[in-house]
């Protein structure tokens, strides 16, 4: 018994490798939370291309997924990961702070309003080179820094290891939500639940399970979507939406 038992475990791993199984492991995976389920996508700013994105060369939003896949194919790169970067009005143009190879499209937003974009503080989620981050607002202006890549949304789920102080364990609205964190000044990890959760489960998902310092909401309800090939997910809850984060490699990668 014992030695068919061994003859098994070295077919079952003669299999495993075979089959390609040992390889790297992708970008994502699913993270189960206090009976909730999420989707995390890590990638290094040091080794992927992390960009935003909202109009195409003739100026017409992206809107989705599948036409910005295949805007960038035509150019000969793969968008291997992407996710909604942050609130938009009904134009599609961003509610807050927009930047985009360089340029600001759009200015930071520090008004006082309505909504969960206002519930101060809020943040901005930026790329520069192979530096990322995720900063308050009042100090990513205040430190003046430099970003090729900015987008600003809100609230913060966890600012400095605590969570939002305006977001409450009692708190009983549930929708699906995403957001994203950046660890060690290079590594951003976006978050997706696959069910409506919390705002409170939400924060407490990044504080606790991703050990993230500083961690930015980006959208909840249908507005939030995934596309990860890896995992074979291409959301398509909205007709449209507005900014985009995406991860793009070349053809020649």
């Amino acid at each position: 018994m014992r030695v068919f038992s061994k003859t098994l475990a070295a077919l079952g791993l003669a299999l495993f490798i075979a089959s390609g199984a040992a390889a790297k492991p992708g970008p994502c995976a699913q993270i189960d939370q206090a009976g909730a389920a999420y989707t995390v996508c890590d990638f290094d700013a040091r080794k992927g291309d992390i960009r935003l994105f909202l109009r195409d060369e003739k100026g017409e939003i992206y809107g989705s997924f599948s036409r910005l896949a295949d805007k960038l194919a035509n150019k000969g790169e793969t968008l291997v990961f992407a996710m909604n970067a942050g609130m938009y009005a009904e134009s599609r143009a961003p509610v807050g702070l927009y930047v985009e190879n360089g340029r600001t499209l759009k200015g930071a937003n520090t008004r006082p309003g309505p909504g969960n974009f206002h519930m101060k503080p809020n943040g901005v989620f930026w790329v520069d080179g192979s530096r990322a981050g995720v900063t308050e607002t009042a100090r990513f202006l205040k430190s003046r820094q430099r970003a090729q890549f900015a987008t600003q949304s809100g609230p913060m789920l966890v600012v400095g290891g605590r969570i939002h102080p305006r977001i409450h364990e009692d708190g009983t609205s549930q929708k699906f939500r995403n957001g994203v964190c950046v660890q060690d000044g290079h590594v951003a990890r976006f978050a997706i639940s696959n069910q409506p959760v919390t705002f409170y489960e939400f924060a407490r998902f990044f504080r606790d399970r991703l050990h993230c310092l500083d961690a930015l909401f980006l959208d909840g309800g249908a507005a939030s979507a995934l596309y990860a090939p890896s995992l074979s997910r291409h959301d398509r809850f909205m007709p449209a939406m507005g900014p985009i984060v995406g991860v793009v490699e070349n053809a020649d990668r």
